[in-house]
């Protein structure tokens, strides 16, 4: 059977080479349409002594309980996502796969190694050849036998009626014998199979040698694996992360076959690269944390601990009162406090909403919508002695209970890179960044907005920056990628020594606003990604609006009055030009309020000069103005469109006529 697939896949690689269409013929299998019925899983399954079957995304706690009405049992587990496969993704899968049950809270893992152990069943991993088939075979001592196919995976929202599946049976001989052939074929071309060793001691940094494909990479001696060229290669269970994680310990293939050999020799020198790996990743997660919420299973974990998302309402209220406490205190700030508040509160809407930007970047991206809208990176930059460290801490406080941070020497690309695959949900947060450095490292790292999205993860960090005022006015190109936000107001020295509101505050809250508020968003970004699957949806779903009225609703609840700059807010909050340009908008304004004569009225030829007195300057401006503007830009002078640069700096731009 394996040479067959192997003529076929020739068979389409000439085709696709030559642009041949159609005309290749699949087996199909003819069936009689008798009748639909209306039946609980169990009364599908139940009467039969064996089962043979083939799955791919699985429920545990429905394989466990599928496991209890058989006497004998084998189940092939498959990856459903993987479009091909080398050698990294097959071991980066399996052992995803066992983790998975190893940690799973039904008892699988136990009820597994008992049926192992006795010889009742038999669990089997993909390999080389990736089945397409949902196929379950029972067959009875009584000679009875049934074929259950269609689309529904080994789950019970598959076989639970929770989501529409396609379900049917045959029963008798002829279907169950075609069928068992087709088991067999796969069971003995392509799969490893799960031995209690590896449930008791898998972890892939540390027993890599007891995933199964290491087992039978032991048992042969030697095994060869085809590299595929395909570039539509996706992954489940984090197996991309896994598969990255392996590729630079991974053998080359030989030349003339394209195949990569594997001996239990490279087994080894993979194991103690990773153990060294593994070693680094704790240093680092003994630092950040990992927070990941599961959108679709209405769960959070933080560093492997199940939390609570039913806080009490004590514990919610403590947490409003000190967080609108913290807010208030800004008032005794000197500048723009008005604006510092309305800033920062814009900014922890969309600190609080990050963690769920990953999930909606990867389902913009599987189908083709703009991942713009769900930003993965913040810059909060002003003046100093504005409080920005200190409320980012509390921020994150409120968030994980603890407040880590990336000191700015260590801030580069590849570091940033390196702790988003080991720090899940919370931001990671980079203090006090120089303007040099933020142009060195920070501008690749922003434009690098694909990270994540080929391998489809869900948990990694958004990415904050925080610097002072040397940090000028950013491109175009990071403003429509970053949520930025910028103070004008601040302490004196004494005041800051004398301030107690923030020692106080972080001393005393909690996260329960917080995990409510996971709770109630989950809800919320479960009908987003729905939204974002539409053909026919004409506007992208705005997320920051839906975080920002939870939190709104939650504050309402557990305070009595709110102040102005705790609103709704909306995606043009953050990205409308006037928004993004506020930096040219108040600095051209004041210019013509105090020194006219850096103007130039040119009405003829609609236009509007401006002198920033040195070309840096210039450039500043230049970056945070909007395309209708017109501008450009000659030494320290602007040229913009004069009847666009009233509009958009509402100023008349009146003095008389050159």
């Amino acid at each position: 059977m394996k040479k067959g697939a192997d003529e076929m896949m020739d068979l389409f690689e000439y085709m696709n080479e030559n642009g041949i269409d159609g005309g290749f013929r699949i087996e199909v299998v003819k069936l009689d349409y008798v009748q639909s019925e209306l039946l609980t899983w169990k009364e599908l399954f139940s009467g039969f002594d064996k089962i043979y079957a083939i799955t791919f995304s699985s429920g545990l706690g429905f394989v466990g309980e599928l496991l209890d009405l058989f006497s004998y049992a084998e189940i092939i587990f498959g990856c459903e996502d993987v479009m091909s496969l080398g050698i990294k993704e097959i071991m980066a899968y399996q052992d995803t796969l066992i983790e998975r049950i190893r940690g799973d809270k039904h008892g699988i893992k136990d009820k597994m190694i008992e049926r192992i152990q006795s010889g009742t069943a038999h669990f089997y991993v993909a390999e080389k050849v990736v089945s397409h088939e949902k196929i379950y075979l029972l067959e009875g001592e009584d000679g009875k036998k049934r074929v259950v196919m269609g689309s529904a995976n080994m789950s019970y929202n598959a076989f639970g009626g929770k989501q529409r599946e396609n379900i049917s049976y045959m029963d008798g001989d002829a279907a169950f014998d075609y069928y068992l052939d087709v088991y067999h074929s796969l069971k003995e071309d392509s799969v490893d199979e799960i031995s209690r060793k590896a449930l008791e001691y898998a972890d892939l940094s540390e027993n890599i040698d007891a995933i199964p494909f290491s087992e039978t990479v032991k048992t042969k001696g030697i095994v060869a694996i085809e590299s595929e060229k395909r570039e539509e290669v996706k992954f489940i269970l984090d197996v991309s992360k896994k598969s990255e994680k392996l590729a630079p310990h991974m053998p080359k293939p030989e030349k003339k076959s394209a195949k990569t050999l594997i001996s239990a020799d490279v087994i080894t020198k993979i194991r103690r690269h990773l153990v060294e790996e593994k070693k680094k990743e704790q240093d680092l997660r003994s630092e950040y944390p990992q927070l990941v919420i599961n959108v679709l299973e209405n769960n959070a974990s933080l560093n492997g601990e199940e939390l609570d998302l039913e806080p009490k309402e004590e514990e919610i209220r403590n947490d409003v009162e000190l967080f609108l406490k913290y807010m208030n205190g800004y008032s005794k700030f000197h500048g723009d406090v008005a604006g510092l508040q309305l800033r920062y509160f814009e900014f922890a809407n969309w600190f609080f909403c990050s963690p769920f930007m990953a999930t909606m970047r990867d389902m913009a991206a599987r189908y083709d919508r703009n991942r713009l809208p769900y930003p993965v990176f913040g810059l909060l930059y002003g003046q100093s002695k504005a409080g920005k460290t200190t409320f980012l801490e509390t921020l994150l406080k409120m968030m994980i209970g603890q407040k880590p941070k990336v000191s700015a020497p260590d801030f580069t690309r590849s570091g940033i890179e390196a702790l988003k695959n080991t720090v899940m949900g919370a931001p990671i947060i980079v203090d006090d960044l120089t303007n040099t450095r933020f142009n060195q490292h920070a501008v690749e790292t922003i434009k690098n907005d694909d990270f994540g999205v080929a391998g489809h993860l869900t948990n990694y960090s958004a990415v904050v920056i925080s610097a002072n005022e040397d940090v000028k006015a950013v491109a175009s190109e990071i403003i429509r990628r970053t949520v930025i936000c910028r103070v004008e107001a601040g302490l004196t020295n004494t005041e800051v020594m004398r301030d107690n509101i923030v020692r106080t505050v972080q001393q005393k809250i909690g996260t329960a606003f917080y995990r409510e508020y996971m709770r109630r968003m989950m809800e919320v970004v479960q009908n987003l990604l729905e939204e974002l699957k539409k053909d026919d949806a004409e506007n992208t779903p705005d997320i920051l609006n839906h975080s920002s009225g939870v939190i709104v609703d939650i504050l309402k609840e557990y305070s009595d009055k709110l102040p102005e700059y705790i609103r709704k807010l909306s995606f043009e909050d953050y990205f409308g030009e006037r928004v993004t340009g506020k930096y040219a908008i108040k600095t051209i304004q004041n210019a013509w309020k105090t020194s006219r004569g850096s103007f130039k009225i040119l009405k003829r030829s609609n236009e509007l000069r401006y002198n920033a007195g040195a070309p840096y300057e210039a450039d500043r401006i230049m970056k945070e103005l909007p395309e209708n503007l017109e501008a450009h830009k000659s030494r320290e002078w602007i040229v913009m469109n004069l009847e666009e640069a009233r509009k958009y700096f509402e100023m008349t731009f009146k003095k008389g006529i050159l």
